[in-house]
C-alpha cells in the first residue's frame, strides 16, 4: 500500500478541469467490452491473413495499439518482420471488416459516470476527443455502441501507428489544430502506457482506476491526477 506521504497531493479541483481539450482512451476508460466482437475479429485476421489458428490470450494486451497486439501474437507463431509487415494492411482490412459485419453484437458497458462527465466537459465549452489503439473502425464502433459517439468531435486511432504516444501526439496536434497553439490538452485513460504516452508529448494526463490496473499501480507513476473511477472527475465540478 502507497502510504499518504508517498502519493503527492492531489491537485485542486481548478487545475483538473483547466485544460482546454479532454482526450480519452476507449476500453477500460470510456467503457468496458463485455463481448467477443473486436477478440474475434482479431483472430480471424490472423486466421485468413497468416494462416495461423491464434488468438491473443495470455498476452498483455492492454494498453497497446491493434497493431501492436497483432505483432505480439503473431511472434508467437513465429511470424516476424518482412512477413507480418507485407501482410499488415490485409490483416486490419480484415479486423474492422469482422467488426462492422458483427457490430450489432458489441455489447459495451460505460464506465460510471461517463456520460455524466462528458456532458459537464461540453458544458463547460471543452473539446472533447478520443486517442486509442483501436483502429477508427473499430473504435467508433464501440464508442456508437456505447451510445457516446455525440460527444466527440474528433479521433485520432492505431490504424498507421503501432506506438501509442504516435498516436498521442497526433491527438494534440489535432486539438491544437482547432483550438490554436497555447491550447492545454489532457488524456484521460487507464493504463501505465496512456501515463507514459502523455509524458512523451508534453501533456497532461489523468488516470482512472477502471480498467485492469489498480488506482495505487496507476498512481505510482505520478499522473496529473488519479482516480479510482471518472465518478470522482464528476464530483469536481461545482
Amino acid at each position: 500500500m502507497l502510504s499518504e506521504r508517498e502519493l503527492d497531493a492531489k491537485p485542486s479541483a481548478l487545475q483538473v478541469l483547466s485544460a482546454d481539450a479532454y482526450i480519452f482512451d476507449i476500453d477500460g476508460t470510456l467503457l468496458v467490452t463485455r463481448d467477443l466482437v473486436h477478440w474475434n475479429g482479431l483472430h480471424q485476421a490472423m486466421l485468413e491473413t497468416y494462416g495461423v489458428d491464434t488468438t491473443i490470450e495470455g498476452l498483455s494486451y492492454h494498453g497497446k495499439t491493434d497493431i501492436g497486439i497483432l505483432r505480439m501474437a503473431l511472434e508467437r507463431c513465429e511470424i516476424t518482420g518482412a512477413e507480418f509487415e507485407e501482410r499488415l494492411p490485409t490483416a486490419l482490412a480484415t479486423i474492422c471488416r469482422e467488426v462492422s459485419a458483427n457490430c450489432s453484437e458489441l455489447r459495451p458497458e460505460v464506465c460510471p459516470c461517463i456520460p455524466d462527465l462528458l456532458s459537464r466537459l461540453r458544458q463547460e465549452g471543452k473539446l472533447l476527443g478520443v486517442a486509442s489503439g483501436n483502429l477508427e473502425i473499430v473504435g467508433w464502433h464501440k464508442i456508437s455502441a456505447a451510445g457516446l459517439r455525440d460527444f466527440f468531435s474528433f479521433g485520432c486511432f492505431g490504424d498507421e501507428c503501432e506506438a501509442r504516444a504516435d498516436i498521442f501526439g497526433r491527438a494534440v496536434l489535432e486539438a491544437r489544430k482547432r483550438l490554436g497553439e497555447p491550447a492545454t490538452i489532457c488524456f484521460i485513460g487507464d493504463t501505465p502506457d496512456d501515463v507514459r504516452a502523455a509524458r512523451q508529448v508534453n501533456a497532461r494526463i489523468i488516470s482512472v482506476g477502471t480498467g485492469v490496473h489498480c488506482f495505487e499501480e496507476l498512481a505510482a507513476l505520478r499522473p496529473d491526477y488519479c482516480c479510482h473511477s471518472c465518478s470522482e472527475l464528476v464530483a469536481l465540478f461545482p
